[in-house]
């Protein structure tokens, strides 16, 4: 397919996991993309004909401006804005001081603000503009040892309703996609940290209906197609890509339902 050919767009955190997923799908589906990394550097090289890598710290408001101002002349312009940069957190409110605190909500929070910020005059001469939040099913559903990440994540799912609102009638669409546990280097990192790795990746899988994790081409899909034109009527939506976790409630596998029970 080439429905997205003419047509740019940026990807933040677009180096590794979901981001550089997400960045590949554009660009096969035809977009020029640039990804916008803390470590450009470690763009896979077989990537590095198709993306354009430029270095920006979404925490860093003029690093932002430049960034976004160098892919946008090197790209001819910006239709698609991909928010996906972000880090993970564990605890509960007890667990992290208020520095921690503060640096999660301003990478996950104030970071989508700043990146669309200066996208949004380029993002306003286009005719097919759309933005994608990377929000998550922590956002709407109570998680343990999670507080500041879903705190953030609920800031974002809120953050995007109110942009889609703000921009609807500049021509922006403005979505979030709400991943489960997906397969990514973060997630790779809590498991080896973990006492007993194997014991805590069947948990996460056995949290989603599914029975697995969600992986990164599955969470990019999702974003390629609300930033697509086939997604031109899609706009303050949060689309879950958790196999199932946020709306189903299934009886535990070793539990037989009941004779004449609705199943």
């Amino acid at each position: 397919m080439a429905d997205l050919a003419g047509l740019a767009a940026v990807v933040t955190g677009g180096a590794s996991g979901i981001g550089l997923a997400t960045a590949r799908l554009l660009s096969r589906r035809g977009a020029r993309v640039a990804v916008l990394d803390r470590a450009p550097e470690t763009l896979p090289a077989e990537d590095r004909a198709a993306l354009t890598a430029l270095s920006c710290d979404v925490a860093d408001d003029a690093a932002v401006r430049a960034a976004v101002a160098e892919a946008v002349e090197r790209l001819g312009g910006l239709d698609i804005l991909v928010n996906n940069a972000g880090i993970g957190a564990q605890g509960t409110v007890a667990d992290n001081d208020d520095a921690e605190w503060t640096r999660i909500l301003d990478i996950n929070v104030l970071g989508i603000v700043r990146t669309t910020r200066a996208a949004l005059p380029h993002l306003r001469r286009s005719p097919a503009a759309a933005v994608v939040n990377m929000c998550s099913v922590a956002a709407t559903a109570g998680l343990p040892q999670r507080a500041a990440y879903s705190a953030s994540k609920g800031a974002v799912l809120s953050l995007t309703l109110a942009m889609a609102a703000d921009h609807v009638r500049e021509g922006i669409r403005v979505n979030c996609v709400n991943p489960g546990t997906a397969a990514t280097p973060w997630v790779d990192r809590l498991l080896a940290a973990a006492e007993d790795p194997e014991a805590e990746r069947a948990a996460l899988d056995a949290r989603q209906p599914l029975g697995r994790l969600v992986t990164a081409e599955e969470v990019a899909a999702a974003v390629v197609y609300l930033a697509s034109p086939a997604a031109a009527s899609t706009t303050g939506t949060a689309l879950p890509v958790d196999g199932g976790m946020a709306g189903l409630r299934l009886r535990p596998a070793a539990a037989p339902a009941p004779a004449g029970a609705a199943r």
